[in-house]
């Protein structure tokens, strides 16, 4: 095995274990994937990744169900800095105006990882929204949206947007989707950061 490929190998074990850990609730563990600086960015949330842990657990105490699941990554390493681009889904269930549902986003996970005194950690994760779709948990429901209220949101979270608005979360309006500025800018960012510069925040 060369360099290259054990150094992504260990950049795509953190990419796992902080979707394992964190839909665990193993906070614990779910710290060792961050450098103390690292900053997670949501729809629902944006912020230090200790911030992420603290609302994170006030809202599964509410009921909130948010889980992750993962796909293939592309992981570019440039010495003690990497990118990892990992496909994903978030599944949140809740009701949508009344009626229990799955609303299920596809995209990726974009994260920008450094290896620093020889441990590799997370310093900022910016997912994409690709495409998102809302199901009733009973096929037999009648989900009736508010389309003019639903039509409001980004098209790549959309759903997402509806149901996390719903129970009390203020969402963020402009993520990176798949196509589009800002999406692009990530990509620069993320080029800048492999290149050595400062992480734009």
């Amino acid at each position: 095995m060369n360099d290259e490929l054990l150094e992504q190998l260990k950049v795509r074990q953190l990419v796992e274990n902080w979707a394992v850990w964190r839909d665990a609730g193993d906070w614990a563990r779910f710290r060792t994937v961050w450098h103390d600086d690292g900053v997670m960015m949501a729809t629902w949330f944006q912020g230090p990744f200790e911030d992420f842990i603290r609302v994170t657990i006030e809202g599964w105490n509410k009921g909130v169900s948010i889980l992750h699941f993962l796909g293939g990554s592309s992981i570019d390493v440039a010495g003690n800095r990497a990118i990892a681009q990992t496909k994903m889904t978030i599944s949140q269930r809740g009701l949508v105006d009344g009626v229990p549902c799955d609303v299920v986003c596809t995209g990726r996970f974009y994260d920008f990882f450094e290896k620093r005194s020889g441990r590799w950690g997370l310093v900022h994760r910016q997912p994409i929204y690709e495409k998102d779709r809302v199901d009733p948990i009973d096929p037999s429901a009648k989900l009736q949206i508010n389309a003019a209220e639903l039509a409001t949101f980004p098209e790549g979270y959309r759903h997402l947007a509806y149901i996390q608005t719903r129970i009390g979360y203020t969402v963020k309006r402009d993520m990176p989707m798949l196509k589009g500025d800002h999406v692009q800018d990530l990509y620069r960012r993320g080029a800048n950061w492999l290149a050595g510069e400062v992480i734009e925040r």
